[in-house]
Formats: structure tokens, sequence, C-alpha cells
């Protein structure tokens, strides 16, 4: 009876080392698979940029849905509109989304005069959105787009980031386009894109562009992308 009685802890205690050795070894192969997936998986992220801006009731509106959704964004200035909205742009500022500029006039004749007149529009706009807020800007955004060699070296020399963009919501391109184009766009021209910047408007006549909005974050977020802001 004792021997059986030894025989039969021996047993146990051997199932229990094998057990052990078992698991151990599992929770050791782990952490080796986990980061194997984590360095698969690449980050997607999206920038929601708007141009043109501030105004009244666009802006507010476009605020109001970030707030909602939690998610930041950058707005580039125009400084002769911010005249009348300074209470816009200061919410722009107090919620932390990040304020750029995108010129003084918004005039390319004024604008691309000469490389001294475009030192004058950034400082100017600069100036404005300083006086405002309080917060001194790094990025910018040309006007019309396209590439400034000779501008774009004026920009680094003053410690700002030229930032453009790779997709687009239409409301520009495409004329009384409504929220559910505008979503449409967006989506098609974002295609493929692990890293977004989309390209918006928030001045007076887009109205459609704010009313798209909660859409255009719904689908981004459902896939996978992390908002951010320059």
């Amino acid at each position: 009876m004792q021997k059986r009685w030894i025989t039969a802890v021996i047993f146990c205690l051997a199932v229990i080392l094998m057990l052990a050795a078992h698991l151990s070894g599992r929770n050791m192969a782990t952490p080796a698979f986990t980061f194997a997936e984590e360095k698969k998986t690449e980050e997607k992220e999206i920038y929601l940029t708007f141009d043109d801006g501030p105004s009244t009731k666009v802006t507010g509106s476009i605020l109001d849905t970030l707030a909602q959704k939690g998610v930041k964004a950058t707005f580039f200035i125009v400084g002769d509109r911010v005249r009348g909205r300074e209470e816009t742009l200061k919410r722009i500022a107090a919620e932390g989304h990040t304020l750029g500029v995108h010129s003084a006039t918004h005039r390319y004749d004024l604008i691309y005069g000469s490389l001294e007149a475009f030192r004058k529009d950034v400082s100017a706009c600069a100036e404005v959105i300083e006086r405002c807020t309080g917060i001194f800007p790094r990025v910018y955004r040309f006007p019309g787009g396209g590439r400034h060699p000779a501008e774009e070296e004026i920009l680094k020399e003053m410690g700002y980031k030229a930032v453009w963009w790779n997709a687009v919501c239409g409301d520009e391109e495409i004329p009384h386009a409504d929220a559910e184009t505008l979503t449409a766009t967006a989506v098609e021209t974002a295609e493929g894109k692990s890293h977004v910047v989309l390209l918006l408007h928030d001045s007076a006549p887009h109205r459609a562009t704010a009313e798209a909005l909660p859409a255009i974050i719904d689908y981004f977020l459902e896939n996978h992308y992390v908002f951010k802001a320059f």
C-alpha cells in the first residue's frame, strides 16, 4: 500500500513538472510572437487640415464636431479674415488645435510678387495669429499649393515647416458638392495610403464641409487611423 502511495506521488510530481515546463515554454514564446505581430502592423495616420479660415459658422461647426469626436486638427489661417472673428481663432487655440500660416491676404499677386513680398506676407499673418492667441505658428501652407523652391528656402530660414496634402474632400474642386459627395471624395483620394494629409476648407462658403466632417472622421476611425495635428 505504501509503495503504491509513493508511486502515485512520484507520478503526480512528474506530471506537475512536465506541465510547468510546457507552460514556461509558452510564456517565453508569447512576447516574441507579440513583438513580431506589432512589427508587421504599420500605424495608419491622418491629419485633417483646414484652409482659408477662420469663419464664424463654418469654423465653429467644425470645432464642435472635432470636440465631440475627440480629434485634433490643423487650421491654416488667412490673416485678413481674423478681424471680427478673433474669438473663433482663440477657440481653435484653446481647444488644442494647431494654428498655421496660410498668408495675410490670399492674393497671389501680393504673396508671390517677390521674395521680399513673400517674407513680409508670412510675417504679417504670423503676427495676427500671435497677437490674438499668444501662439507663434510654425507650419505653413502655400496658397494655391504647388512647389515654390525659393520660397521654401525662406520658410526654412524663418523656422517654418511647409505642409502639403495627398488627399482632398473636393470642397474646392467639385462645384456645389454636397456632404455625401465630399465624404466619398475624401475616402477615394485617401485610398491605399497609410499617411494621409487631407485638405479641407473652413471659409464661409464651405458649409457642406462642416456637414461632411462627422462621416469623414467616422470612416477613418472605423478603418483604424490615428488622428494627428502638425
